[in-house]
């Protein structure tokens, strides 16, 4: 996760798994690439290694690969009410958007999922205090490792109580 803009009226978080989505193309294209080899070569064997290895493949970054991107967005203090944060999705099967009213997000935290055999992971998760939609929202379904986590909750809970702007 990274933030991409931070102005004073925009703030814009997002999460782009580049590195999985290069590595299962690799992967889907290995395995297909073999499959037509060995059909090239007459044997059937092949078409199991281009169905089952390609097929996993494909299966495997339409599960995994989602971008996330979180716009928090302020106006001017005489309208208030036009201020949004905005949590958007996109997949290989479509995208979708959800918003809510930047006055009921109190601020973000962190999870933390700890394992025994690796390293911590976590994701931030955006606390709406009232509304509607009161409860907690992750940005993202899965947890990850690394620092960027940490600079986005920072981020967010710098550029919300900012509210003066």
């Amino acid at each position: 996760m990274k933030v991409t803009t931070n102005t004073p009226a925009l703030l814009i978080v997002e999460d782009r798994p580049v590195v999985i989505a290069v590595a299962l193309i690799v992967f889907t294209l290995a395995f297909v690439g073999f499959g037509l080899f060995v059909l090239a070569e007459g044997e059937w064997l092949g078409a199991l290694f281009l169905v089952l290895g390609g097929g996993m493949g494909i299966a495997c970054f339409a599960i995994f690969v989602r971008r996330v991107q979180v716009v928090f967005h302020r106006v001017d203090a005489a309208d208030a009410a036009g201020a949004y944060v905005e949590l958007r999705r996109r997949t290989v099967f479509g995208a979708s958007k959800v918003r809510h009213p930047l006055s009921e997000v109190s601020h973000a935290e962190l999870e933390s999922s700890r394992s025994s055999d690796g390293p911590d992971t976590h994701r931030v998760v955006l606390v709406i205090s009232e509304g509607q939609s009161a409860g907690r929202h992750p940005i993202t379904f899965a947890y990850s490792s690394g620092s960027g986590h940490q600079r986005c909750k920072e981020a967010i809970n710098d550029w919300l109580s900012d509210r003066t702007a």
